[in-house]
C-alpha cells in the first residue's frame, strides 16, 4: 500500500492497521505545545478546545504524563462500579476513560454514555472551554517530577510515536526546558493548581495514593459524592493495586499493538513505585533538577510530599533592612 494512503490507527488497538511510517517520531506544535502526529492532530485539538461539549456529570482524570493517569483511571472505574472489577477486566481502559485529546479518544468520549469518565494530559490553556462553564469535575494527580522524568525516559523508549530520548542527561535538559510532548511539567502543574479551592476541582499526589490507597479512595469518593460500603471499598483497593493492574490485560496495555507500544524489553506498568529517580539520577543531575524546580515553582504557595524539592521559603526581613 502506498504510504500516503496508509490507514490511520483504528479505534481498537488490537486490530489497528499500521499507519504510515512517516508519522512515527514526528511532532507538531499546537499553541506552543508539542504533540506526536501519530495519535494527535491540529484539527482534533481545536475540536477539543473549542467544540467539545462537556456535560455536568462528566468526570475528568487529568495528569501530566507519567503521573498516575492509568492508576487513577482504574480507581475511578472501580468506584463507578462499586468495587466490581467485571468491567475493568473486560473493557480496555482507553475505552472506559478515553484520552479525549487524541484523534480516536475524542470519538470514543463523544460516543460514551453518561456519566462519562474522560482522561487527559492537556495543559489547562488547551482544555475544553466548555468545562469552565460546567459543573463537571476534575481530579488532578501530581507526582514527584523526578519520578515523572525517569518514567517518561523509559516510556519514550517503548512508545513509538515519541522520539528516541537519547542519553539521559540530554533528555533531562529537554524535560526541564519543557521540550517534550505536552510541554513543561512546571507550567502544567502551576496551571491546573490555579483551580485550587474550586468545588469541582480535586488534587491528590501519586505519593499519597501509594502511602494510603484506602484513605485516598475515601477522599475521592467524598469529592465525587459517592458512598461505598466496606465490601465495595475492599473491591476498589484490591483491584486498583499495582499487582492487580499489571496482571489485567485491559489495564496493562498488553493489547496495544507492538507498532505503537513495544513492550518486549520494558513494560508499560514498569515499577509503580515512588523514589525510583534515586536509582537513575546522579547527584549533579539531581541538584540541577532541584535548582530548576525551585526557580520554576517559587511563589506557588503549596507543599508537596517530595519535601526536599519544595521551594525554600523566603527569609523573614531583618530589622531595619530595606
Amino acid at each position: 500500500m502506498d504510504q500516503a494512503q496508509a490507514p490511520t490507527v483504528s479505534n481498537d488497538p488490537r486490530v489497528s492497521p499500521i499507519p504510515s511510517p512517516r508519522m512515527f517520531k514526528e511532532y507538531f506544535q499546537y499553541k506552543g505545545i508539542s504533540f506526536p502526529r501519530l495519535i494527535y492532530s491540529e484539527q482534533g485539538l481545536r475540536e477539543v478546545e473549542n467544540k467539545f461539549q462537556v456535560r455536568d456529570d462528566d468526570v475528568f482524570n487529568v495528569t501530566y504524563q507519567k503521573s498516575g493517569t492509568v492508576w487513577m483511571l482504574e480507581i475511578l472505574s472501580l468506584i463507578h462500579s462499586n468495587g466490581d472489577p467485571s468491567r475493568c477486566r473486560t473493557v480496555p481502559n482507553w475505552d472506559r476513560g478515553p484520552w479525549y485529546e487524541t484523534v480516536l479518544g475524542l470519538q470514543t468520549a463523544r460516543s460514551n454514555q453518561p456519566p462519562r469518565l474522560i482522561s487527559s494530559h492537556l495543559p489547562i490553556q488547551l482544555f475544553a472551554k466548555s468545562f469552565f462553564q460546567s459543573k463537571a469535575k476534575v481530579l488532578y494527580t501530581v507526582r514527584n517530577p523526578k519520578d515523572v522524568f525517569v518514567s517518561l525516559y523509559h516510556f519514550a523508549q517503548i512508545f513509538r510515536p515519541y522520539k528516541e530520548p537519547g542519553q539521559l542527561d540530554q533528555f533531562l535538559e529537554q524535560f526541564l526546558e519543557g521540550d517534550v510532548p505536552f510541554g513543561s511539567w512546571f507550567d502544567h502543574v502551576k496551571g491546573w493548581m490555579g483551580l485550587r479551592g474550586h468545588e469541582n476541582f480535586f488534587w491528590i499526589s501519586y505519593e499519597e495514593l501509594q502511602q494510603d490507597l484506602r484513605g485516598s479512595v475515601e477522599r475521592i469518593c467524598r469529592f465525587l459524592g459517592k458512598q461505598l460500603d466496606a465490601q465495595a471499598m475492599d473491591g476498589v483497593v484490591e483491584n486498583a493495586s499495582f499487582q492487580a493492574m499489571k496482571q489485567n490485560k485491559m489495564s496493562n496495555f498488553s493489547l496495544a499493538p507492538r507498532f505503537l507500544l513495544d513492550q518486549t524489553h520494558s513494560s508499560f506498568l514498569r515499577k509503580g513505585i515512588a523514589g525510583d529517580w534515586k536509582n537513575q539520577l546522579t547527584t549533579a543531575q539531581s541538584e540541577n533538577f532541584d535548582r530548576v524546580y525551585r526557580e520554576q515553582m517559587q511563589g506557588l504557595e503549596l507543599s508537596f510530599p517530595w519535601d526536599e524539592l519544595s521551594p525554600q521559603p523566603s527569609p523573614p526581613p531583618t530589622p531595619g533592612g530595606s
